[in-house]
């Protein structure tokens, strides 16, 4: 998602404003055909794009109340790659082992499906779904705070808008990661816990959510709720920076490659009467989420796989054991590397990346969709 109002392009979900947005000069792209040249003029051509919906215009109540049922709605469909690819991080790897899953994705899928049937893809579902809510309130809130404020500071210092995009887009995903993990962690290493049962690595076996709660109090204090807690910021962190601002970057890349093609023939906007006879092209809801649904694929990739080995370092040290011995970065990672050398570090990159990639798409198509139904102005008839 782009951070600054008048170069962001958002979901289109209602007629089009005149006036706000981002307008693609054509001067400087290759010259139309002669006979497009003489039919339109090309100072008034330009393409458009809707402008952002910002922190102050937003129904707050509503933002919270519709994105909590929004988002655990994705969450319920996303949740079994997520299953998956926890599983292939703290699966043994040897082959004489009753629990070891196939090194491939859908093998290690179908084992599970066959050993422990569908429900194992939607073990620690309920508290995982529990957390969504605080979590999720706490890490828009964030965003959209951060991003309003440290957008127009960046433009303010002199930055160029891309610069200046991709800066609060990073800001804004390292400020929403540090909230919601306050929430989150406690939540990520019960369900996680849950996840893998059925594995040999957990030393006990859980109830349910409120037992796990139980014995892991019990048995490490709160601390245990939060062990992992400095990894899954060092993962979380720069995951949301990275795929903020790669949001950003990729979507002006998108537009810069198609929007010249768009304001050429007319594909998939719609002509706009500014008045005194000039008229601007802007695009259409499908054009608009099929930008941002690229964007946010290539943003989800690129962030999955930076970040891939801080989250299985992460994930191991929150559910597998100590043996006694006081669980750290510098063991667990030995631990690891003896097991499968660095590449087990990227064990279940295909889940995560397909999950992440997937979720990306459609967490922002359902983001941008909560913005819209969340502004003020439609109320007063603005929108």
């Amino acid at each position: 998602m782009s951070l600054l109002g008048d170069a962001s392009l958002h979901v289109l979900l209602s007629p089009p404003r005149r006036h706000g947005g981002e307008a693609i000069d054509r001067r400087n792209s290759p010259p139309p055909p002669p006979d497009a040249a003489a039919e339109k003029d090309e100072g008034s051509q330009g393409l458009q794009l809707p402008e952002d919906i910002r922190w102050e215009r937003l129904d707050k109540a509503r933002f919270f109340v519709l994105g909590a049922g929004l988002f655990s709605a994705v969450s319920a469909a996303l949740y079994p790659a997520v299953v998956l690819k926890t599983r292939l991080q703290v699966a043994p790897v040897a082959a004489t082992e009753a629990a070891a899953l196939p090194p491939s994705a859908c093998g290690a899928a179908a084992a599970i499906l066959r050993r422990e049937g569908a429900l194992a893809f939607y073990r620690g579902f309920a508290t995982s779904l529990a957390g969504t809510v605080p979590a999720r309130a706490l890490y828009m809130g964030a965003l959209e705070a951060t991003r309003s404020a440290v957008g127009p500071v960046a433009l303010s210092l002199g930055a160029p808008e891309p610069a200046a995009s991709a800066a609060a887009g990073a800001a804004a995903g390292l400020a929403a990661a540090v909230a919601a993990q306050i929430v989150w962690t406690p939540v990520d290493v019960i369900s996680q816990r849950l996840m893998v049962q059925g594995n040999p690595c957990p030393a006990s076996r859980y109830r349910g959510g409120v037992d796990a709660f139980r014995k892991i109090v019990g048995s490490d204090g709160l601390r245990g709720l939060y062990r992992g807690f400095g990894m899954s910021i060092l993962t979380y962190a720069p995951s949301n920076a990275v795929w903020w601002a790669t949001y950003s970057l990729s979507q002006k890349i998108v537009w810069s490659g198609i929007g010249c093609y768009l304001c050429e023939y007319g594909v998939g906007v719609q002509e706009i009467d500014l008045g005194n006879g000039d008229s601007s092209l802007q695009p259409g809801c499908k054009t608009v989420m099929v930008v941002q649904g690229v964007s946010a694929a290539m943003a989800g990739g690129a962030s999955a796989l930076v970040t891939m080995p801080l989250d299985t370092i992460k994930t191991r040290m929150q559910v597998m054991d100590g043996d006694g011995e006081p669980i750290t970065v510098g063991r667990t990672v030995r631990r690891l590397i003896k097991e499968g050398g660095w590449a087990a570090c990227y064990r279940g990159l295909g889940p995560r990346w397909a999950s992440m990639s997937l979720s990306a798409t459609t967490m922002i198509t359902t983001y941008e969709f909560l913005k819209r139904l969340s502004d003020k102005g439609q109320e007063s008839g603005l929108a």
